[in-house]
C-alpha cells in the first residue's frame, strides 16, 4: 500500500471512529434522560399516600420565587382611595381591556386599578366631577394619574385646558 493510501485509510479510520464515539455519547445521554426524576415521582406516587401526591407540587412551586406583593381584591369595607394628580383625555381605537375605545363613554384609563372599577374624578379649581369607569391602562406621561375620554373630559370643563388638576375617588 501506498503512503497515500495509507494516510487516506487512517484518515477514515480516524472519521469513522469519531462517528462511532458521537453516537455513544449521544446514546448515554439519551439514556440519562429516560432516568429523569419524573419517572422516579411516578414510582414515588404510586405507592405513596394521598396526602404525599397532594403536597409534592408544593415542593417543585417552592423552587420558584414568588413575588413579594400579591395584588388583593378590595374589600368591601375597605377605606376608599383617594389620590391627587394630574388628569389628561386621550383617544385611541381599543382598550386594554379588549373593549373598543368609545369617546361617548364616561370610561378612564387607570394604571394600577382593576377594570369596571368606579371613579369619582373631581377637578379641584372649579369642583366639577365627573364619575367614570376604568377599562383602560395608562396614562404612559410621567406625572399623571388618569386618562379620561373626551365626554369625560366635556363634563369636566378641561376640552380648552388639556390637562387639569384633579381628586380621584374610588366610588363603591
Amino acid at each position: 500500500m501506498s503512503r497515500i493510501a495509507r494516510a487516506e485509510a487512517s484518515r477514515i479510520s480516524f472519521a469513522t471512529s469519531c462517528r462511532v464515539l458521537l453516537a455513544v455519547a449521544g446514546a448515554a445521554s439519551l439514556a440519562a434522560c429516560a432516568q429523569a426524576p419524573v419517572g422516579r415521582q411516578k414510582a414515588d406516587l404510586a405507592g405513596a399516600s394521598r396526602q404525599a401526591a397532594v403536597e409534592r407540587p408544593q415542593r417543585v412551586a417552592a423552587l420558584h420565587p414568588r413575588p413579594i406583593s400579591r395584588a388583593r381584591a378590595p374589600d368591601a369595607d375597605a377605606k376608599q382611595t383617594v389620590s391627587h394628580g394630574i388628569a389628561s383625555f386621550y383617544s385611541d381605537t381599543e382598550t386594554a381591556s379588549g373593549e373598543r375605545f368609545d369617546k361617548n363613554e364616561l370610561t378612564a384609563a387607570h394604571p394600577t386599578l382593576p377594570f369596571g372599577t368606579k371613579l369619582r374624578v373631581t377637578d379641584t379649581d372649579s369642583g366639577r366631577f365627573v364619575t367614570v369607569r376604568v377599562n383602560d391602562r395608562g396614562p404612559y406621561v410621567r406625572g399623571r394619574v388618569v386618562d379620561i375620554t373626551p365626554s369625560a373630559a366635556e363634563a369636566l370643563g378641561m376640552v380648552d385646558k388639556g390637562i387639569t388638576n384633579v381628586r380621584l375617588e374610588v366610588v363603591q
